[in-house]
């Protein structure tokens, strides 16, 4: 027989097991042109053409085409995920003459679990050299039901009806929607092959003699049990299909959500979370709080919740989202910390009865009735994966016997000596709840680096705990466990994804709780999936990568939580919104409330324009330049800010004036309103009145307006003068004027008083005044305006722009001063030391002149208390007499928060954080004068420092030059990395004992105190002459921290360290400028046994698993030649004042400097003296590192 060429679905050496089986493609392929009619999906498309192999007859059975179901064993073979099968069916279509056929055809239609299918078939290629076969339903005009979905396995076979070994079969697997109702191969087989070049030696072509063909189809319906088969969760929702929701990835945060799944849906933690009173203490640094509030939303919310909140009450920075923790560090202290919250609540024995069991440690021995023991609690068990198979061996590894005999013998007392003995644990009770580590990552000693262990591990869905207990343990019931979650790692140690299988009923599915994802999930993806090691193809046998390589799992569990089948009840309990406290309800109903508000908002936001209206009222209050500051939003504390309403776009210019009249307590009939322009200069001034009322805001936006701004910006005036009828009577403008008006030249004008005695600028109001007059005549208007007698002389200037303010001639016109519509005129009582040059700007008018006035009323310095208003402390060094230079200072003005230093200051509690207005030009020491006389310090002795962005925390200090002003400070004029980030609003001060001129003959030095052994550290700040040495240090030191003198006391020893390493050890005559801001400076008392003479020392330090993982503080440690490392050990506790149980758990190593990686660990028989090789061997503390879980000084549970 001729030999038959079959193309497979996949190739044996994909470099993944679910790339080797995932067969379809979740959109079309780029070797696919669409066909213009329609949107064919392209199963072929996802795979490279090199991933098409050539299968001989000696591989695999040779089937003929005819031999449907044969070829049904060939063209469906077993998928990975095995889903039951519904139905098969087989389906022929029999083409007489394939050249006949149009560029696109279907072929019969047929059905299969109850849907109607049909070939669709493109026999000269959809735009391609290949023959184009897809699988299609075939509902009447292409439209399925709403919720169709079927998934289906399916093969296509174009075979020779005179030859049916001659064929061509594709296989593949999709899951159809409405959205996806085909799915296919674009290159089925190449056209030249059809009845071009022959198929085989045979001599003959694919196609019969008279081009006929066979194309049949084998269609197999399979039942989707999760809802997610082969789905591409395009618009996905996981609170519709599964009731749940998932957690949002925040960066490298999977592994907290999973964790957290796993706790929320152990329901009886969940309750008593909800129990801890945090009523008082609804901020978001608490961490019970912020836990609740998590909790009560993944109970309520539709969409996925996030995770920022709790976060940030663990004290993380942005880093630290996108770092992977330690998932167990993490639950156990994530369980001090609530349990801490609990004591004296209602909920405070709760997570000891859910988490927390007993376990013995023992030495039995044998021959004699002795027994030593020691009961601890534990909140989870960490079981060995490499050399166990399964769970049951773990916990036998775990609970075997060790014999204590021959030289290994255990020391029983004076009574007994030496005896054998057994030496193991066993457990006593375990908890409800059973957390188990799986460790899969350890240190691998060939490789020299920690390596995930990716051996195969069985669990089951049930065990029995009984063997595990001790004889007397309480055996009335069942100690049968079942399981509730499965925590999930894929990928290896330097890079991965962690998430959870989780049950969270007694009864029914598992669930996978993949970020915020959620779908149901089968008992093989809970358990078979998750076991690690080779990937076993359905047949069972092992999936290979080449011919000898087998394809690892990267996916296996890391953390199994099972529950005592006997309290399932208990620990599974309903948990409702009774149950949650009523002030987190309201809470967070609240915000729910507002965020589908603004979301509201959103929405409809086109319908709406934001209009801001600069009113009388708003502009007295401003004290700034230019008639108002847009950016600013009115509120009682911002009085100077124009007025805001929302409207529709609809709305008419009468209806907001008709609200402005309302908010103003003035008749909507004596108010019209005036567009607002941006003018070349950069200021926005009045430009025109709106005349139409019936005018809607949105046309007058883009006729007025225009769409420069994204509101409209609007001036309302209000009028001096109304009719018989109450209807205002405006005075003409220009653009008023039409062919029956007589024409005016009448302007109007803004005003502006510098009232120099209390240093502020505010609005005057508006005039109307004609061009032709000239500048002296406003002084009158403004006299009558002001209520000031006329004998008062006034300094008149115009405000151009902010920084262009020009003195106004008393003889020019007005005409001639170019002013027009809009401008401001700024006024201020001359000064009787003024110059002949300024008096000649200055007009004493002994003829008033009668002009249209808006505004009668008299305005007093106190008009407005919200205006800007600058005492002469807070203005500089010299008070401003001029308006000139008033607005010169408007310019460069500068709010600016202080805050006292939280570390630096003696008594920080003392000052309270303050702001002052300060002007970008001044210098450090007129800044530190202004902060001296709030603080009433001498501003010699203040010193600042720039504030973090990212924390609030100090930055840097600030250092005093002659070239340093607020805005280099703030806004340095060169960016780098110490400066890219710090506030621009904001500076800490530190109050010094010594003048800045005295610390600049200083260095400043941190120096850690150890006392109490090594156990107590304390960190002091101490000055020291540049030309000091390491005696003037430990002086200081002394006075610092009120210690005993060396007289009195004993010697200290300073040293420096350095990635927690003795980096050097400085002698007294050390210059303190050697010591570099990169080391830290440790100093202590030498211990009495290392003054002895002849005394040899070891350097000694703290590391965690693996040397380069150095922590803490090392020290340096006395030599006893031939000592005993069991008495050795007894000394290291008193040096290093660990005692207990965290001394016990410390195991020590000789470490070499020329080989940190590779620790010799000592035993109780080494003598230590006798184990060092080189002069520079050290003896390493190998203990895990208490401080991982501190972020910048705080506790990451703190709060």
């Amino acid at each position: 027989m001729a030999q038959i060429r079959v193309v497979p679905i996949f190739e044996d050496d994909s470099d993944d097991y679910e790339q080797l089986f995932n067969a379809e493609a979740l959109s079309p392929g780029n070797d696919m042109i669409v066909d213009s009619e329609d949107l064919l999906h392209d199963a072929e498309a996802e795979k490279d053409d090199g991933d098409i192999a050539i299968i001989n007859p000696e591989d695999e059975p040779v089937f003929m085409a005819d031999d449907f179901e044969g070829m049904k064993d060939l063209v469906l073979p077993l998928l990975p995920e095995q889903p039951p099968v519904l139905e098969d069916k087989v389906h022929t279509w029999a083409i007489e003459n394939w050249r006949d056929h149009p560029r696109r055809d279907h072929g019969p239609t047929f059905e299969a679990g109850g849907h109607p299918w049909r070939v669709l078939f493109f026999p000269n290629g959809n735009n391609v050299d290949y023959v184009s076969l897809y699988l299609e339903h075939a509902y009447p005009e292409g439209t399925p039901p709403d919720d169709f979905a079927c998934c289906v396995q399916f093969g296509l076979v174009v075979w020779n009806p005179e030859a049916p070994g001659i064929y061509q079969y594709h296989t593949a697997h999709h899951r159809f929607t409405k959205e996806e109702g085909d799915w296919g191969f674009t290159r089925f087989v190449e056209l030249r092959k059809l009845y071009t070049v022959p198929w085989d030696d045979s001599g003959r072509y694919l196609l019969g003699d008279n081009y006929t063909a066979n194309i049949t189809s084998y269609v197999r319906i399979c039942k989707d049990e999760t809802g997610v088969l082969w789905h591409n969760f395009n618009n996905y929702d996981s609170k519709k299909e599964t009731g749940y929701v998932g957690l949002k990835n925040q960066g490298a945060t999977c592994y907290l959500n999973s964790l957290i799944q796993s706790l929320y849906f152990t329901n009886a933690f969940r309750k008593a979370i909800y129990q801890i009173p945090t009523q008082d203490e609804e901020t978001l640094q608490n961490s019970a709080y912020t836990l609740q509030r998590l909790f009560y939303q993944l109970q309520t919310s539709n969409t996925a919740v996030g995770t920022n909140e709790l976060t940030k009450s663990f004290g993380w920075e942005t880093r630290h989202i996108f770092e992977q923790q330690d998932v167990q560090e993490l639950s156990r202290k994530l369980m001090e910390r609530m349990e801490e919250k609990m004591k004296g609540t209602e909920a405070e024995n709760v997570l000891p009865k859910l988490f927390c069991g007993k376990v013995r440690t023992y030495i039995s021995c044998i021959n004699v009735e002795y027994e030593s023991r020691r009961v601890e609690d534990f909140w989870d068990i960490q079981l060995n994966v490499s050399g166990n198979k399964n769970l049951e061996e773990s916990f036998k590894d775990y609970v075997q016997v060790e014999v204590m005999n021959g030289e290994n013998q255990y020391f029983a007392g004076e009574q007994f000596a030496l005896q054998d003995a057994n030496k193991g644990v066993i457990f006593e009770t375990f908890p409800e709840v059973l957390h188990l580590q799986l460790k899969r990552f350890q240190y691998d000693i060939d490789r020299d680096a920690m390596m995930k262990i990716n051996d195969r591990y069985e669990f089951p869905e049930t065990f029995d705990a009984a063997p595990y207990l001790s004889d007397d343990a309480d055996k009335s019931e069942p100690w049968i466990y079942q399981l509730h979650g499965v925590l999930v790692h894929s990928g290896d140690l330097n890079a991965g994804h962690y998430y959870a299988f989780i049950k969270p009923n007694k009864e029914g599915w598992f669930y996978k709780y993949d970020d915020d994802k959620v779908t149901k999930a089968t008992m093989r993806e809970v358990l078979e999936d998750n076991f690690g090691g080779e990937f076993l193809l359905p047949n069972g046998s092992m999936a290979m990568r080449g011919k000898t390589k087998p394809i690892i799992r990267q996916m296996s569990a890391y953390m199994l939580v099972y529950i005592r089948q006997s309290r399932l009840d208990e620990v599974l309990l309903p948990v409702t919104r009774k149950d949650t406290p009523p002030h987190l309800q309201k809470k967070l109903d609240e915000e729910a409330a507002l965020r589908e508000m603004r979301k509201k908002e959103r929405e409809e936001q086109h319908l709406y324009l934001g209009c801001k209206v600069i009113t009388e009222d708003t502009y007295r209050a401003h004290g700034g330049t230019d008639l108002t500051s847009f950016d600013r939003a009115n509120s009682e504390d911002e009085p100077a800010a124009p007025r805001f309403y929302r409207l529709l776009r609809k709305s008419t210019i009468g209806e907001l004036t008709a609200k402005v009249g309302e908010d103003t307590n003035v008749d909507p009939k004596r108010i019209r309103l005036w567009a607002m322009v941006n003018r070349q200069n950069k200021t926005i001034r009045p430009d025109a009145p709106i005349p139409e009322m019936n005018t809607t805001v949105e046309d007058a936006y883009q006729r007025l307006g225009g769409s420069k701004s994204a509101e409209l910006r609007l001036w309302a005036e209000v009028a001096e003068e109304v009719n018989i009828d109450g209807n205002a009577i405006w005075p003409a403008t220009p653009s008023q004027t039409n062919g029956n008006a007589p024409k005016t030249d009448l302007i109007v004008l803004f005003l502006k008083w510098f009232d120099v005695e209390s240093q502020s600028l505010s609005g005057a109001g508006h005039i109307y005044i004609s061009r032709e007059k000239k500048v002296e005549d406003l002084v009158p208007v403004i006299l009558k305006k002001m209520g000031w007698t006329e004998k008062t002389q006034l300094r008149l200037f115009e405000e151009i722009k902010p920084n262009m303010i020009e003195p106004m001639k008393a003889k020019q016109s007005l005409k001639a001063a170019e002013l027009q519509d809009g401008d401001i005129v700024c006024f201020q009582k001359a000064d009787a030391k003024s110059s002949e040059s300024d008096r000649e700007s200055v007009t004493y008018l002994t003829n008033q002149l009668t002009l249209a006035d808006n505004d009668d009323r008299s305005i007093s310095s106190k008009s407005s208390s919200d205006k800007t208003s600058l005492s002469k402390s807070n203005l500089g060094l010299d008070r401003i007499d001029n308006a000139q230079q008033f607005y010169d200072f408007l310019v460069h003005r500068r709010e600016v928060r202080f805050h006292p230093h939280p570390t630096r200051n003696a008594n920080p509690e003392s000052y309270q954080p303050f702001e002052l207005i300060l002007s970008n030009k001044h210098s450090y020491d007129q800044i530190a004068a202004k902060v001296g006389e709030h603080l009433k310090v001498d501003p010699t002795h203040l010193r600042f420092w720039t504030v973090n962005a990212a924390n609030g925390n100090p930055k840097a200090s600030v250092k005093r030059g002659q070239s340093q002003s607020l805005s280099t400070i703030l806004n340095p004029p060169y960016s780098t990395f110490a400066n890219n980030n710090q506030r621009p609003d904001a500076l800490y001060f530190e109050v010094l004992d010594i003048s800045l001129t005295e610390l600049d003959t200083k260095k400043a030095l941190r120096v850690i105190w150890l006392s109490d052994g090594m156990s107590k550290e304390e960190p002091f700040d101490i000055l020291v002459p540049k030309n000091g040495t390491v005696e003037d240090l430990i002086a200081a030191l002394i006075k610092k921290a009120q210690l005993d003198d060396e007289e009195k006391a004993g010697p200290i020893r300073v040293y420096e360290t350095h990635s927690s390493k003795i980096h050097k050890n400085l002698t007294r005559e050390s210059q303190v400028m050697g010591i570099t801001e990169y080391v830290h400076v440790i100093a202590e008392r030498i211990p009495e046994e290392d003054l002895e003479s002849g005394s040899e020392l070891i350097q000694a330090f703290h590391f965690q698993s693996e040397p380069s993982k150095s922590h803490g503080i090392p020290f340096r440690f006395k030599i006893i030649p031939g000592e005993v490392f069991s008495d050795t050990k007894k000394r290291l506790e008193k040096r290093t004042g660990m005692k207990g149980k965290n001394f016990e758990k410390i195991k020590f190593a000789i470490v070499k400097r020329s080989s940190y990686s590779k620790p010799t660990y000592l035993t109780d028989d080494s003598i230590l003296d006798e184990m060092l090789t080189a002069e520079d061997d050290m003896l390493g503390l190998d203990h895990v590192d208490r401080s991982r879980v501190v972020r910048n000084g705080v506790d990451l549970f703190l709060k």
